[in-house]
């Protein structure tokens, strides 16, 4: 390694600096405007978990975490006290998208749509107990739910129906926030990146 050149980030590292902690405000904000997007043009997708994962791409992992994590219990204290229960959903997307950036799948489009279907898999297994819990096994989803119904009246066992049910929403939906959160990574100065703790060679990859 050349004198002086920033050592490579490991997959957990964080830099918890002023800049990290004001991500993460910036971070909700951009959840809430993108879910007040899809509610207002009435589209079968969330779109609220945008800024969790551009705070993890930028910052890494327990950022992202921390960013969904906080997103869920202020909108559960504002808005919707249902977000409570899907805390941990949020935390599992952030720990995924900044565990894939930090693994490499920021570099390109292509690679970004891998970390979209690892994300979408991931908040899958985590909700789908949850809404077998509170719904019934539904997502409250036009797509999703018009598939558990169908699938359920062909005798597919309730998890599995309900497994299909949210899969077939966050698959678009988290492909979408990722790649829409690569955009906004994409666009950022790299003198701001460098601040949040990526060494030299991950800032030539995410060029």
């Amino acid at each position: 390694m050349a004198t002086g050149a920033q050592p490579r980030a490991g997959i957990w590292t964080t830099r918890w600096t002023t800049l990290t902690l004001v991500l993460i405000p910036v971070g909700i904000a951009i959840n809430f405007v993108g879910k007040f997007v899809a509610q207002a043009l009435k589209l079968p997708l969330w779109l609220d978990s945008i800024g969790t994962v551009l705070a993890a791409f930028i910052a890494g992992p327990w950022v992202g975490a921390l960013t969904g994590a906080l997103n869920n219990i202020i909108y559960g204290l504002t808005v919707d006290p249902v977000s409570f229960w899907y805390f941990i959903t949020s935390v599992g997307i952030g720990l995924s998208a900044g565990i894939m950036a930090r693994l490499g799948f920021i570099r390109t489009t292509a690679r970004a749509v891998v970390a979209g279907l690892v994300v979408a898999l991931v908040a899958t297994v985590v909700s789908f107990p949850i809404n077998i819990y509170l719904w019934g096994g539904q997502t409250g989803n036009v797509w999703g739910d018009a598939l558990f119904t169908a699938l359920t009246l062909r005798g597919v066992p309730l998890w599995l129906a309900s497994f299909l049910d949210e899969l077939a929403v966050d698959l678009p939906d988290k492909v979408l926030t990722v790649l829409i959160a690569f955009g906004l990574f994409k666009a950022l100065p790299r003198r701001l990146l460098s601040q949040f703790q990526l060494g030299e060679g991950e800032l030539r990859h995410t060029a």
